[in-house]
C-alpha cells in the first residue's frame, strides 16, 4: 500500500511540474514526517512546512511570564511537562518585592549580565521551582484535581487547542482553578492564509483537533481571491494548477491521521486535488474524525468558555482565537482570583491597560534578552523559516538547553528536527 501511494505521489508531482508547498498543521504530523523520513522519499518539487500546530509553542510569552509570576508569589501551580522548560522574559535577579509584598519585575537597573548566584538566567517554571516555587508536573487534569485536595489554592495552567479544552472545562466545573491559555485552531489557519509573503498550496489539517470540531469549520476559511480562476497554460506549468486562492477561492485541505501511511495518503489527496483544479476539504482520518465532530465536547467547551481575541507566539493577535472562562465560573479563573498579583507584577503597563485590565492579556512590554531576539520560533510557526535557518539551532539552543519554545516541546518543529534529523 505505502509503495503504491509513493508511486502515485511521484506521478502526480511530475504531472504538476512545479513546486508544491504543503503545510502540516499538527505537531504530531511534523513528528511523523521526521521520524519516518518522509521528506527524503518525496519528489524534489514537494516541500513540507511545519505550521502553528504545537500548543506549547504558540502559547503567548506573556502567559508564560504570568504563570511564573504566580508561582514566584507562592501560588501552587500544576502544568503539563512540555511547558515546564519554556523560557519567559523574566531573568533570575530581575524581580523584587513591591510595597504590597508582591514580586514584580525590577526595572530600576539594566538586565543582569550574569553576575551573582544565577543572575541573568532566563526564568521558566522549572527554574522557578528550583528557586523554591511550588510547581508540579501533571499528566492530566485528573492529576491536578487530586493534587488540589492537598493544595486548595492550586492553579492549573490550561493550554492547548480544542483537543484538551473539554477536559479543562470539566475540571473547572468540578472546582479546579485554571489560568486559561486555551485556543481555538481554525482562526490561526486564517492568519496563515492572510500572510501575504507565504505561499501555501495545501493544508494537512490536524487530526486531533478535527475529532472535536469535525470537518465543516474548515470550509469557512476565507481566501485572498474571492473570484479565483485556474492558472492558465504558459505560466511555467504544463497543466493548469492551483495557487493560493486561485481556484474556487481556496486550497486543498486534507484531515489526516498520524501513521506514515496516513500522512502519505494525505499528501497524495492534496496533489490529486491540485491536478484536478479542486479546492475541497477531505477527510482521510475517517476512523477517528466524523463530519460533525464531537458535539458533546464542543457543548462542554461552550458552557465553560467564551471566545475572545488571543495572542499567539509568532502570529500576534488573532481575533476570535482565544478561550476565556465565562463569568459564571469566574471564581475558578486564576486571572480573576489573582488579579492583584498579576496587575502589580508588571510595572510597564500603559495607563489605558491599567484602567482596563480585563481587556488585556496579563503582562506586557517585557524586554526580551538579546539571545531570545535571535530565536526564529515565531517565523518557524508561520512557515516562513525552517529550524536550520536559525543561528541558534543545535548550538546555543538545544533540547537540553532550549532558548525558544519550538525546541522545548515534543511537538515543536525545532525539537523534532534536533531529535530525528540533527
Amino acid at each position: 500500500m505505502t509503495l503504491d501511494i509513493i508511486k502515485k505521489i511521484n506521478k502526480l508531482a511530475k504531472k504538476i511540474n512545479r513546486e508544491i508547498v504543503i503545510m502540516e498543521l499538527c505537531g504530531t504530523h511534523t513528528e511523523a514526517v521526521a521520524k519516518n523520513g518522509i521528506k527524503k522519499i518525496l519528489p524534489k518539487n514537494i516541500k513540507l512546512l511545519s505550521g502553528p500546530g504545537c500548543p506549547v509553542c504558540v502559547t503567548d510569552q506573556k502567559d508564560i511570564d504570568a504563570i511564573i509570576v504566580l508561582a514566584l508569589n507562592g501560588v501552587p501551580v500544576a502544568c503539563y511537562g512540555d511547558v515546564l522548560r519554556v523560557p519567559g522574559n523574566l531573568t533570575v535577579g530581575n524581580w523584587k518585592l513591591n510595597y504590597k509584598n508582591i514580586i514584580i519585575k525590577d526595572n530600576s537597573s539594566p538586565l543582569p549580565k550574569g553576575e551573582g548566584q544565577g543572575e541573568g538566567e532566563v526564568l521558566s517554571l522549572n527554574k522557578a521551582r528550583e528557586l523554591g516555587a511550588d510547581v508540579t508536573e501533571v499528566y492530566s487534569v485528573e492529576d491536578a484535581l487530586r493534587l488540589q485536595k492537598k493544595k486548595p489554592d492550586l492553579v492549573f495552567f490550561g493550554l492547548g487547542f480544542e483537543t484538551t479544552t473539554p477536559m479543562t472545562a470539566d475540571a473547572i466545573k468540578r472546582g479546579l482553578t485554571v489560568y486559561s491559555s486555551h485556543k481555538v485552531f481554525v482562526p490561526a489557519m486564517q492568519a496563515i492564509i492572510n500572510t501575504p509573503t507565504l505561499k501555501i498550496d495545501g493544508f494537512l489539517n490536524p487530526g486531533h483537533v478535527s475529532t472535536i470540531i469535525g470537518v465543516e469549520q474548515y470550509k469557512n476559511l476565507k481566501f485572498r481571491n474571492p473570484h479565483p480562476s485556474p492558472l492558465p497554460e504558459g505560466e511555467g506549468v504544463k497543466n493548469p494548477c492551483l495557487d493560493l486562492g486561485r481556484v474556487r477561492g481556496g486550497i486543498p485541505q486534507v484531515i489526516a491521521g498520524f501513521e506514515a501511511e496516513d500522512v502519505l495518503i494525505g499528501i497524495y489527496m492534496i496533489l490529486k486535488q491540485i491536478s484536478e483544479n479542486k479546492a475541497e476539504v477531505e477527510n482521510e482520518y475517517t476512523r477517528a474524525v466524523h463530519q460533525e465532530g464531537n458535539s458533546i465536547a464542543r457543548k462542554l467547551i461552550d458552557e465553560v468558555f467564551e471566545i475572545e481575541d488571543a495572542f499567539w507566539r509568532g502570529l500576534g493577535n488573532i481575533p476570535g482565537s482565544g478561550l476565556k472562562i465565562r463569568d459564571k465560573y469566574s471564581e475558578f479563573d486564576a486571572k480573576v482570583k489573582y488579579k492583584e498579583i498579576l496587575l502589580n507584577s508588571y510595572s510597564e503597563w500603559s495607563d489605558s491597560e491599567m484602567k482596563n485590565p480585563e481587556t488585556t492579556t496579563q503582562g506586557t512590554k517585557l524586554r526580551d534578552s538579546d539571545i531570545s531576539k535571535q530565536c526564529l520560533c515565531g517565523a518557524i510557526l508561520r512557515g516562513l523559516k525552517q529550524p536550520k535557518d536559525c543561528k541558534l539551532f543545535n548550538k546555543k539552543c538545544t533540547p537540553e538547553n532550549p532558548v525558544g519554545a519550538c525546541m522545548v516541546s515534543s511537538e515543536g518543529a525545532c525539537g523534532i528536527e534536533a531529535k530525528y534529523l540533527g
